[in-house]
């Protein structure tokens, strides 16, 4: 049995082979890196690096050569590069004939609003299509998104979001790497789909549990989006930021994280890390 994860020089994917080498023998695993240097780390460990580019098809087809258990970690970048990314990846296994699929997903994805589901939604698609056993692991929100927030807080600024009182499913990067990781090595899990998240909080919730690990009060201020767009201008937040982010408020806002799951638990064998625990382990 031998399994590749992808982009695992990345946040996320380092975090999933780190769980993974703790009960899986190195020798049964595999990670495609666009820069094979960066792995130098794991290939002294016995983890076998395989060069592999989603903008060079052509690499991939070496890459998941003899692979029967993959985990696509989805990129980074703007919606049309990642589904053409995704789309590169997910034609390479069929043709490497991979026995099994785990990609990293969004909440709700096939019926989100959020525009960020748009790259998901083609890319949960293109898996089914293949025929190939799948499991979609719908990452709700990571606890790592919000430290720039934490740090102005920390500084003495308010919790600014036009968010109103829409929930999120926050929790650790870690856990869902944990989950990621159960998930890969595990069985049972052919045609599944997981909705991972932790307990849903508003942001006043968060802020509050912020205030409280700082030990601070954390004011929030409740703005609409065209005032939340002027202070992360103001905030020195790159112009081409600024939508993605006023996006994301409005998903927030839609109820587009709003989903009540607990599958994480589920995959973890245990709770999900506390919010509190979570936020001590990254300010």
């Amino acid at each position: 049995m031998k399994m590749l994860v992808t982009g695992a020089t990345g946040k996320l994917g380092a975090k999933v082979v780190e769980t993974l080498l703790k009960t899986v023998p190195a020798s049964q695993l595999a990670v495609s890196v666009r820069n094979p240097e960066k792995a130098k780390g794991l290939k002294a460990r016995g983890v076998e690096i395989r060069l592999g580019d989603f903008d060079r098809p052509e690499t991939l087809d070496s890459a998941f050569a003899g692979i029967n258990r993959l985990l696509i970690i989805s990129t980074d970048g703007d919606n049309e590069t990642r589904v053409r990314q995704h789309t590169n990846a997910v034609e390479a296994a069929q043709r490497a004939k991979v026995e099994f699929i785990a990609y990293t997903s969004a909440t709700n994805a096939q019926e989100s609003s959020l525009f960020l589901a748009v790259v998901h939604r083609a890319t949960e698609e293109a898996i089914i299509k293949t025929g190939i056993p799948y499991s979609f692991l719908r990452n709700n929100w990571y606890l790592e998104n919000e430290i720039s927030n934490i740090q102005g807080a920390k500084a003495g600024h308010p919790w600014v979001t036009s968010a109103g009182s829409g929930k999120v499913g926050w929790a650790l990067q870690q856990d869902y790497a944990d989950a990621a990781a159960a998930v890969l090595s595990g069985s049972g899990h052919e045609n599944t789909i997981y909705e991972l998240g932790g307990s849903l909080l508003t942001q006043e919730e968060l802020a509050s549990v912020v205030g409280s690990v700082l030990g601070i009060e954390v004011p929030v201020l409740q703005v609409d989006d065209a005032k939340y767009g002027e202070i992360m201008k103001s905030a020195d937040v790159p112009d081409f930021v600024i939508p993605i982010l006023e996006g994301i408020q409005q998903g927030i806002r839609d109820g587009a994280l709003e989903i009540e799951s607990k599958d994480l638990e589920k995959l973890l064998g245990r709770p999900a890390t506390p919010i509190s625990e979570g936020l001590k382990s990254i300010i």
